[in-house]
């Protein structure tokens, strides 16, 4: 019997998960399909509700009801609570679980792309405060960072995504983003600056010591305008791409039964497809 599988969000048009899984249930000769379904908020209860029956086994879940999902899940997980949103649902004797796996696709890129990243100095910096920005902080708490920069356009978002988590976590002013990059182990842009269409991220490196790493979780352009000035300063720099690639690893690994990896060619496959759009 066919395992079927989809992604929900308001629009879906942009979403790349069925190339990655379909990529995967390729690789491994599995029988079983990925597609996506545009679902408004409001019919989202009713699209849960019907999703067993229609021969569903789980789900990836998008902008914008990945907080709606958690709150309509019978049951959580750490990672889903702990950044407050849930992008990965399946099912357990008829109970609809959910995660989140962003801050493993975050950790897993960082693995692969960095290795060594985490095991040196245990301090960040961290600019953005939205649902990206939860998830790395989840993450990074989690690997025992215990000196975190955060800040963010709008200080109040900030304030109050670091009271969520921990004291570790502190608070600076945007226009003082510059002044925190001597020091860190890891610079993290969790905010769409830097993104095709949008303003560059204005922030100055010269003050970066030689091992920090720098990531964007932006992967339109694939290198971005800090990644181009953290290279230009010898830097190790991680893109964003890896991110969306292996956060998609434990669903499918849920749903499918199969481990899948990340490999040259499922990143080239991806890179094409934003080539052509």
């Amino acid at each position: 019997m066919t395992a079927r599988v989809c992604v929900i969000g308001w629009p879906i048009g942009h979403s790349r998960s069925p190339l990655i899984h379909g990529h995967w249930l390729d690789r491994h000769g599995i029988d079983g399909a990925y597609t996506k379904h545009e679902v408004s908020p409001e019919e989202l209860v009713r699209f849960l509700s019907e999703m067993q029956g229609r021969g569903f086994v789980g789900a990836n879940v998008t902008v914008p009801h990945k907080e709606q999902v958690l709150a309509l899940a019978d049951h959580a997980d750490q990672a889903a609570q702990a950044i407050g949103a849930a992008n990965t649902l399946w099912f357990e004797d008829g109970k609809l679980h959910a995660s989140n796996t962003d801050a493993y696709g975050f950790l897993k890129n960082l693995d692969q792309e960095a290795p060594g990243w985490d095991q040196g100095s245990k301090s960040a910096l961290v600019l953005g405060a939205g649902g990206a920005a939860r998830a790395v902080l989840f993450g990074l708490l989690g690997r025992a960072f215990g000196d975190i920069v955060l800040t963010n356009r709008t200080r109040a978002r900030a304030d109050a995504l670091a009271g969520h988590f921990d004291s570790a976590i502190r608070v600076v002013d945007w226009e003082n983003r510059s002044s925190h990059v001597a020091g860190r182990g890891l610079i993290v842009n969790t905010t769409s600056l830097g993104m095709t269409g949008a303003p560059p991220l204005e922030i100055d490196l010269s003050g970066a010591d030689p091992e920090t790493v720098v990531t964007d979780l932006v992967y339109v352009p694939l290198t971005t305008p800090l990644l181009e000035q953290a290279e230009a300063r010898g830097l190790r720099t991680v893109d964003g791409l890896g991110m969306l690639l292996h956060q998609a690893e434990p669903g499918f690994k849920q749903w499918f039964g199969v481990r899948p990896e990340v490999t040259a060619d499922l990143r080239q496959l991806i890179i094409d497809d934003l080539a052509e759009t």
